[in-house]
């Protein structure tokens, strides 16, 4: 009862914070009037004079797309020298050398694209300087770019015989400032509060009471934290990310550290719902996310708690379902952190993947497989949903004879072809992704556990990168040339194969004129609409998944029960 009564205050403090939050943040994308203005309007009124941006100036949906395309690219070149240049650069105390070309690619991809993924340990592999020059800025601006990606979306809704989708530079620009920055700074302030370190001091070596030498790693820790939760970005300062005592010192930390996670893709459904000035609209959306996660975290706590079988057949007394997990959190932290980091598309991780169930570990691989709808990453999680949205109003209209229209606009061919693409491109990464990589002997090389769970370990590896997650599963040697490449092309198709469809279709939405619902209008702002949309996005994602799910996490499943493990 414990566990279930940390899961009810979870959503009931979630949804109770994430209301004015989104409602606050649809006063900053459409300027109105806050309370930050006067400490802020100066600052950007100064970046937009420096930089030369014009703010009143308004794009297509093709400047916008090649706006953001040309700045995140120049972005990645920035954090790739960076890191080839570390052991020149200053701030770097403990002396470490130049990152090796394939990591440095694979780790400019995975910021850039909000993923994270992280194939060596940050302690021990970057300098001061790389970890905040170039891994937590890209933190601040990947966050910003998807969630400028969603407000354009917005306005393509809201907006009628119109080409323009609004000013990229100002969507990023107050993105960080007015949402991204004043929250970090609240986060960071607690966790530090509450022990979480904050320095620019070398390492500390000790003598244990064995008598042994143990360098215990310092740095900047509070404030990478608070942003690479709250902008869903999850790379971890220290390769034990969210279970190391710096990182996620107790439960409080832990509680607040999986709200940060979740709270802006959350707030960003009520900003849909102020800036349409559809609310009920809203609801229905959260309602089909909250209604997805909760499914898959009662999955994830039920088969956890239970235990593994093989374990417990042993006669070992006490649970049999720590191995894995913090243990400071038990088995209901360690859960509801994992389908949090999943479904929100973060990565942080406070437990061992891969040292969950078969069926455990399936519910955290099928949230990011389902493509950053379960409220999903900063942006992206709105963006995805909608698209979702519009196939299931097609789907609906041609089941039942209705017009498919959305918010007055009507859906037609082009519309559906671009949301249909942003839907499939993830799945067909992962999918081309994991099979190369299970046929090839470079891919089968990296794998540490033969059969079904090495199988799921590249599934995971694969649906992390493309779903722009960054979680993993252990097991598998990611460090190496095949997987550092290949799967930061995957982040990368996974990012930027999406967004210009994303916004090829709020192109087209601001073009045309609404139309006032008649009886031909299919509802979308009922409770039979939210389910139907929850189906349409398990289906879709059985129909992509399920001969690769059967052959990784349900056969080992199977197996367990006779008494396998793997």
């Amino acid at each position: 009862m414990k566990d279930v009564a940390l899961f009810a205050a979870f959503l009931a403090v979630l949804t109770a914070l994430a209301v004015p939050l989104g409602s606050y943040m649809a006063r900053v994308f459409e300027r109105q009037p806050t309370r930050l203005d006067p400490l802020l309007r100066p600052l950007e009124r100064l970046i937009y004079r420096v930089s030369g941006v014009n703010e009143a100036e308004e794009m297509d949906w093709k400047r916008y797309a090649v706006a953001l395309l040309m700045f995140n690219a120049f972005g990645m070149g920035v954090l790739y020298v960076i890191q080839r240049l570390q052991g020149w650069l200053p701030l770097n105390p403990q002396g470490f050398g130049a990152v090796p070309p394939d990591l440095a690619f694979n780790t400019a991809a995975s910021f850039v694209t909000n993923t994270n993924w992280q194939a060596y340990a940050g302690e021990s592999t970057m300098s001061y300087l790389t970890q905040m020059a170039g891994l937590t800025v890209q933190n601040f601006v990947s966050a910003a770019t998807g969630m400028a990606v969603a407000v354009a979306l917005i306005r393509g809704l809201v907006r009628r015989d119109t080409q323009a989708l609004g000013n990229f530079w100002v969507d990023l620009t107050r993105s960080v400032l007015w949402v991204l920055l004043p929250l970090s700074c609240l986060v960071a302030l607690f966790l530090v509060s509450q022990g979480v370190i904050q320095n620019l001091n070398p390492y500390v070596t000790v003598t244990t009471l064995e008598g042994a030498h143990q360098t215990i790693a310092m740095g900047p820790v509070a404030s990478q934290e608070a942003i690479k939760l709250l902008g869903t970005n999850g790379g971890g300062f220290f390769g034990a990310n969210a279970s190391h005592p710096f990182e996620n010192p107790n439960a409080y930390t832990n509680f607040v550290e999986m709200l940060s996670i979740i709270l802006i893709p959350a707030a960003l459904v009520f900003t849909f719902g102020a800036m349409t000035r559809a609310r009920r609209q809203a609801w229905v959306i959260y309602g089909a996310m909250t209604l997805l996660f909760v499914v898959g975290l009662g999955t994830l706590y039920a088969v956890e708690h239970a235990g593994n079988p093989v374990v417990a057949a042993q006669g070992v007394i006490g649970p049999t379902a720590m191995e894995g997990k913090e243990v400071r959190f038990g088995i209901g932290g360690s859960s509801l952190f994992a389908a949090v980091t999943t479904a929100v598309a973060c990565g942080a991780v406070n437990a061992m993947h891969d040292s969950l169930t078969p069926l455990g570990g399936l519910v955290p691989m099928f949230n990011i497989m389902l493509g950053e709808v379960v409220f999903g990453g900063a942006g992206a999680g709105l963006y995805g949903i909608l698209a979702f949205v519009v196939v299931a109003v097609f789907i609906a209209g041609l089941m039942v004879g209705r017009t498919p229209e959305f918010l007055g606009k009507k859906i037609g061919p082009w519309e559906m072809k671009m949301a249909t693409l942003a839907v499939l491109m993830p799945a067909v990464t992962i999918l081309i992704g994991g099979a190369a990589a299970a046929a090839l002997p470079a891919g089968r090389a990296s794998v540490f556990n033969p059969g079904p769970h090495g199988l799921s370990e590249i599934l995971y590896a694969f649906a992390s990168a493309a779903g722009n997650n960054g979680s993993a599963f252990g097991g598998l040697a990611a460090n190496t040339v095949f997987y550092n490449v290949a799967l930061g092309l995957a982040m990368l198709i996974g990012r930027f194969a999406v967004i210009p469809p994303v916004l090829a279709m709020a192109g087209s939405l601001a073009a045309k004129r609404p139309v006032p619902p008649g009886p031909g209008t299919l509802p979308t702002d009922g409770a039979l609409f939210s389910g139907f949309l929850v189906g349409v996005i398990l289906l879709v994602g059985a129909l992509n998944f399920f001969p690769a799910l059967a052959l990784g996490p349900v056969v080992e499943h199977l197996l367990l029960r006779a008494g396998r493990l793997f």
